[in-house]
């Protein structure tokens, strides 16, 4: 009877150790929408008092947007980086675009290489 006890403790473990992701998973996605303050205002009330309800609406209502945000936040979040690299580096993109037409001259990277790093540089 001890394993088992082992067990069902370790599964609810787990499962607060998830509850907690979703719910921080959540409140970013809130934050980071583009909701009036009073939408969000509402959704951080109604996650707080009915969690469960709460946290299962939210993601009915709005959880195909979730990954588009996320997705979003990324990109821009890869784009500054990239922009910071490119400026600490002191390498611009006309530099860039000349040094891949060189590699693809040369025979080093193919033309739907060239074409996929160029695509790149000028996103």
């Amino acid at each position: 009877m001890r394993l088992f006890d082992i067990f069902w403790t370790m599964l609810w473990f787990f499962m607060f150790i998830i509850w907690i992701w979703l719910l921080i998973s959540i409140f970013s996605d809130i934050f980071r929408s583009e909701m009036s303050g009073w939408a969000k205002a509402g959704w951080t009330v109604f996650i707080v008092f009915l969690p469960f309800l709460g946290v299962l609406i939210y993601l009915i209502v709005n959880g195909g947007k979730m990954q588009e945000r996320a997705l979003a936040q990324a990109a821009k979040i890869e784009q500054a980086q990239r922009a910071y690299i490119q400026e600490a580096a002191g390498v611009s993109t006309a530099e860039e675009l000349a040094k891949l037409a060189e590699l693809k001259d040369k025979g080093v990277i193919s033309q739907e290489e060239f074409e996929r790093q160029k695509a790149k540089l000028l996103a």
